[in-house]
C-alpha cells in the first residue's frame, strides 16, 4: 500500500481543517500530515473555478500549494484540540510552472516545512501530475493565530 493509498481526511472532513469553501477549496484528500510534511491530492474537474479551457491554471496551482500547507497546520491544530488559524501568503518564491494539469487528471501535492520563526512558516512545495513534476516553488505563510 502507497501513500497515496492511504487518506486520513476528504471531502467536508477536509473542510474542517481549512478557512477556505467552495468554490475555493483545492485539497480534496490527504494522505499525510506529521513530521513537517503534508501530502494531499486533486482530481481536477470541470468546475473548479480555476479551470480554463481544458486545464488547472497557474492560480489554482499556487493555491494548491498553499492549502495544502494550511491543511497540515490544520490537521495538527484539531488533533491538539485547537481553533484552526488563518494563513495568509506572505511570498511566493522560485516558482516554477512546468506544465498545467487537464481536467480529468490528478494531482498530488507535497509541502514540507523549512523553517518557522513566530507566525512565519516557510516552505516548499511541489506538485506532480503521472509521476511528472509540474510545479515547485518556496512560500512564506503568515498564520493569525
Amino acid at each position: 500500500m502507497g501513500i497515496y493509498d492511504n487518506v486520513i481526511a476528504d471531502g467536508k472532513t477536509i473542510q474542517t481543517f481549512i478557512p477556505q469553501r467552495e468554490p475555493m477549496v483545492m485539497v480534496q484528500k490527504l494522505h499525510k500530515a506529521e513530521g513537517g510534511q503534508t501530502i494531499s491530492s486533486l482530481d481536477i474537474s470541470e468546475s473548479n473555478i480555476f479551470c480554463e479551457e481544458g486545464f488547472l491554471q497557474e492560480p489554482g496551482l499556487i493555491e494548491n500549494i498553499a492549502q495544502t500547507a494550511a491543511v497540515g497546520v490544520g490537521f495538527e491544530y484539531r488533533n491538539e484540540n485547537k481553533d484552526v488559524p488563518t494563513g495568509y501568503i506572505g511570498a511566493v518564491q522560485k516558482l516554477t510552472i512546468h506544465k498545467l494539469p487537464k481536467i480529468g487528471n490528478t494531482i498530488i501535492t507535497e509541502v514540507n516545512v523549512e523553517h518557522i520563526v513566530f507566525n512565519t512558516t516557510l516552505i516548499n512545495g511541489k506538485i506532480t501530475c503521472d509521476d511528472q513534476l509540474i510545479a515547485d516553488c518556496s512560500m512564506k505563510i503568515y498564520l493569525n493565530e
